[in-house]
């Protein structure tokens, strides 16, 4: 008989070994459903992996990885914080959008005006759009003792319905000739978040990525509040004893893990997308889940993650367009890896034993 054995304690080979088996089994499971679609599986999976870094148009690929590459580590990096205490952030998305809107609204507030500290402001206010829609969950959290994990996941919806809102009215392009959306930040050049090298696709965005990777990293090993965070994930009851207070924990992670997402959607409105509009949010906010999973939960493991997934992103276009491969198919292969993630995740606790369990 095929069982689950619990381990005396967690296996630290299976904790670092996961990720790379989950991506394995993915490929694998990937592979079965492309050929399923009467695809090439091989060629799929090579297009998805190699054709954006070593393929004919790498030279343009490339500069994309740290487009797509850099809202998904800064959104898994605040998302991490929580989830190391135990507390559920899921509307990262919401938050995402929200930020953009401050941004955006900040930024269009000064059109046609040019000036050095209007980006700034938009900076500003991206993170306190995406801070202050965290701080709703938070706050209930707090004083209701309400479920933070449905809260923040309802407010997305919300702040779609914001989005579309706004993309529709106070924010529409009054020279759009009625189109939805506003005006193209990436023409308004005091409000654009252009590439710092041209054609590098290193913008400010990629930059706070990377600020917030060493930020993460310091703060976790190097400081009391970030002590208190991985204590009260392992071991809740001991940090009540140590003297933790659970409630400004929950405003801090909450209200980090908001900030950063808030700062994405603005890079990214004033960066890559260019412009609010009703499809502006592409899942960046959930994706960054599986990021910070992917990754350990640790800053560097999340900034490989990032990369990884930004990999499968722009090399699940490419297969798209080549191969004819349909978008579903791409997110359920995405999927797929937070799915194998989870289920290898379970030995690290416990070990598969064949025979009868032991009876004491």
């Amino acid at each position: 008989m095929i069982r689950l054995e619990k381990r005396p304690q967690p296996s630290r080979a299976w904790s670092m070994a996961t990720p790379l088996v989950a991506v394995l089994a993915t490929m694998i499971a990937g592979g079965l459903l492309f050929a399923i679609l009467g695809k090439d599986p091989v060629e799929a999976i090579r297009t998805i992996f190699w054709e954006p870094l070593f393929g004919e148009f790498a030279f343009y690929y490339r500069p994309q990885l740290l487009i797509k590459g850099a809202p998904l580590v800064l959104i898994a990096i605040g998302l991490s914080l929580g989830f190391r205490a135990g507390i559920w952030n899921i509307g990262a998305e919401g938050q995402y959008i929200m930020g953009a809107l401050f941004g955006a609204g900040m930024g269009l507030a000064f059109y046609p005006h040019e000036a050095w500290y209007i980006f700034p402001l938009m900076v500003l206010a991206g993170a306190f759009g995406g801070w202050i829609w965290a701080m709703i969950p938070a706050f209930l959290k707090v004083r209701f003792g309400t479920n933070e994990i449905l809260v923040s996941l309802m407010l997305v919806y919300v702040a779609e319905q914001f989005l579309a809102s706004m993309s529709l009215g106070l924010l529409k392009n009054p020279e759009g000739f009625g189109f939805p959306g506003s005006r193209n930040l990436q023409q308004y050049e005091s409000a654009h978040n252009a590439d710092l090298i041209a054609g590098s696709g290193m913008h400010w965005g990629v930059v706070a990525a990377l600020i917030a990777v060493i930020f993460a990293y310091v703060l976790l090993n190097r400081h009391m509040l970030g002590y208190q965070i991985r204590l009260t994930g392992e071991a809740p009851r001991a940090a009540r004893f140590a003297g933790v207070n659970p409630a400004r924990l929950v405003l801090f992670c909450l209200g980090t893990s908001g900030m950063l997402a808030g700062l994405a959607g603005l890079f990214e409105v004033s960066g890559p997308s260019g412009q609010v509009s009703i499809d502006f949010n592409v899942g960046y906010g959930f994706t960054a889940i599986i990021v910070a999973f992917l990754g350990r939960l640790h800053p560097v493991g999340i900034l490989l993650a990032g990369g990884l997934m930004a990999l499968t992103y722009i090399g699940g276009d490419i297969a798209q367009s080549n191969m004819g491969l349909p978008s579903a198919a791409i997110q359920v292969f995405q999927g797929m890896l937070l799915f194998f993630l989870l289920a290898f995740d379970l030995l690290t606790n416990f070990r598969i034993a064949i025979g009868k369990p032991e009876v004491a």
